[in-house]
């Protein structure tokens, strides 16, 4: 994520390099979020009608991509040409090490190549990188993602509560695309300066802020069980948004964090923030879920999880509803 905001900083900057490889086999928003701010900012809009060239893999061959590359801009400092669906062009990458070694300067080449990572071995690779700039977007994992949100939303003057980023990322999962769609849709509505709450993320997104999992292990962690029961009733009502295997991903992810948080030496709030990878903010909710829940009982619960997962799956569940399942669970953890 570093690297990214460098980048945009760079070319902010009109620090412009002659090739662009932009990788992302698993996470893709930081590749379309490059890619678009050059096709949107480098060439000015009378320029980008003789300048700016879009291409497909699928479409074209690396000597096309190439041959046009050559070329020099018209009545513009530069040109653009981006190839999206550049993973189509694999098989013929080392064509690009010729060019790679003397690129056109005036010429600002961007591949996007998605959902597979090219091989480092090849010589056009090897070239591009001495070349030009070679980026690959790194696996986002879920407890990455709420620091995003909330640089993401600081470089447009919004804030965000530590819980209202919980239900995003609860909601939508590490897909930074998704999140980014969302928070524009929230940035659009809300005045600038606004600070995001989880009222304003039900309000206009439509998630729950008290009937989700992150409530549901909230619940569980300080033994209300009423509350903890309410919610499992609505998700029950609501299995669409709130599928059982998702809900026992969460709770397994939940446990999990609580039996790191026994085997820890130094539970100074920083090291517990860190070891858990979850904001500050939430350290106490493990405080006291590890009072709650002993080292003994947090291995029964993931036990019992794992009995729970196959069962979510259809497999030695009978017709026993999910919600039944669910608060079966409960019922033995809770009251243990």
């Amino acid at each position: 994520m570093k690297k990214a905001a460098q980048l945009l900083n760079d070319l902010k900057q009109k620090k412009y390099a002659p090739i662009y490889f932009l990788v992302g086999e698993q996470e893709t928003f930081f590749v379309d979020q490059i890619s678009k701010y050059i096709e949107d900012n480098v060439l000015s809009e009378e320029e980008k009608g003789f300048n700016q060239t879009i291409l497909y893999g699928r479409d074209v061959s690396m000597a096309e991509v190439i041959e046009a590359a050559k070329r020099y801009p018209m009545m513009a400092e530069y040109q653009v040409i981006i190839v999206r669906e550049a993973q189509d062009l694999a098989r013929q990458i080392d064509q690009l090490e010729a060019y790679a070694k003397q690129p056109q300067h005036s010429t600002i080449l961007v591949f996007n190549y998605k959902y597979k990572k090219p091989d480092g071995r090849k010589k056009g690779i090897k070239a591009v990188k001495k070349g030009g700039v070679y980026y690959e977007t790194a696996r986002i994992y879920e407890n990455q993602v709420p620091d995003w949100i909330v640089q993401t939303l600081a470089q447009h003057q919004y804030s965000i509560d530590p819980k209202g980023s919980s239900m995003l990322v609860e909601f939508l999962g590490s897909n930074l695309s998704k999140i980014y769609k969302e928070l524009e849709k929230l940035m659009q509505i809300l005045p600038q300066g606004s600070r995001i709450t989880p009222e304003a993320i039900e309000e206009n997104i439509g998630i729950s802020k008290d009937f989700n999992n992150f409530e549901l292990t909230n619940a569980i962690g300080v033994k209300d069980e009423v509350k903890a029961f309410r919610i499992i009733n609505y998700f029950v009502q609501n299995p669409k948004n709130n599928p059982l295997p998702f809900t026992v991903g969460v709770l397994f992810s939940y446990f999990e964090k609580l039996l790191i948080f026994h085997s820890l030496k130094d539970k100074s709030n920083t090291n517990v923030a860190k070891q858990l990878g979850v904001h500050p903010f939430f350290t106490k909710d493990y405080f006291t879920a590890g009072k709650n829940y002993p080292l003994k009982k947090v291995s029964q619960a993931i036990a019992l999880l794992r009995d729970l997962d196959v069962k979510s799956k259809g497999v030695d569940a009978g017709s026993i509803p999910d919600g039944d399942l669910l608060k079966s669970f409960l019922v033995q953890v809770m009251r243990g």
